[in-house]
């Protein structure tokens, strides 16, 4: 009877019991951050160098502007010069910082670094080598120098002046290539070649020291004959300083593939 006790006591004991409740599920480890790329930089903005020729403050320094200056060439040559006018007294040197203030306008809307060779147009230079210098030393992807001519009252049009015979590997195809661009350019704006200077609108020359010490791809723009009473006309009106400031941007961006 004793034994029957037991077991049936030793049944309500297990019967009491529950099994273990069964251990929590083991997390699942976060998934590993996917790496993503860094982003490519972008590039840098190219560096255009606009020089305006000549200067205001040049007619009242005659000594300096006399000093001479190497011509990359082996000689000298002056420092600078005052430039030439219209007959109603519109001077070059404000013509050329005019256009150059409306080309940089027109660059800097597509995203180029434009400098220049003068900070106004009130000093004196600076020389002609020292602006090649700065185009030189900021590693430029072109520089362009902005004038007008001082020719025969009958000559008209506008010539893109290149060094020739080059002197270095900058003054070669590309400089040719900024040449051609620019002269499409002004012709896009309605301009015609020159009718007493160069070819098709260029002329190559050995005489202009800034070309001649250039080592990235370089030219001079003559934009109009200052003593043609028509084109006089047209450098003195904004209307016409804003068509020559279109044609030389659309040149200078046809180059640099913008």
């Amino acid at each position: 009877m004793l034994r029957r006790v037991l077991i049936v006591g030793a049944l309500l004991v297990l019967a009491g019991c529950g099994s273990a409740p069964p251990p929590p599920p083991t997390p699942s480890p976060a998934p590993a951050p996917v790496a993503r790329a860094a982003a490519p930089a972008p590039a840098p903005a190219p560096v255009v160098v606009l020089d305006p020729g000549h200067n205001g403050g040049n007619a009242d320094a005659p000594g300096e502007i006399a000093r001479e200056v190497p011509d990359g060439r082996g000689g000298t040559k002056p420092c600078n010069t005052t430039g030439t006018a219209t007959a109603g007294g519109y001077a070059e040197h404000a013509f050329t910082w005019d256009v150059a203030a409306r080309v940089t306008r027109l660059l800097e809307a597509r995203g180029v670094d434009v400098r220049s060779t003068r900070p106004d147009d009130t000093g004196v230079g600076p020389c002609v080598d020292r602006r090649a210098a700065i185009a030189n030393d900021a590693r430029a992807a072109l520089t362009v120098s902005i004038h007008a001519d001082g020719a025969a009252r009958d000559g008209r049009g506008f010539h893109v002046a290149l060094s020739d015979p080059p002197l270095a590997a900058s003054q070669r195809a590309s400089s040719a290539a900024l040449g051609r661009a620019l002269v499409a350019g002004l012709e896009a704006q309605g301009f015609t070649p020159s009718t007493y200077r160069g070819e098709d609108g260029l002329d190559p020359r050995p005489d202009l020291a800034g070309l001649s010490l250039a080592r990235v791809p370089s030219a001079l723009v003559e934009c109009a004959n200052m003593a043609n009473p028509d084109e006089a006309r047209v450098v003195a009106e904004p209307a016409g300083r804003q068509r020559y400031a279109e044609g030389i941007a659309a040149g200078i961006l046809a180059t640099l593939g913008r």
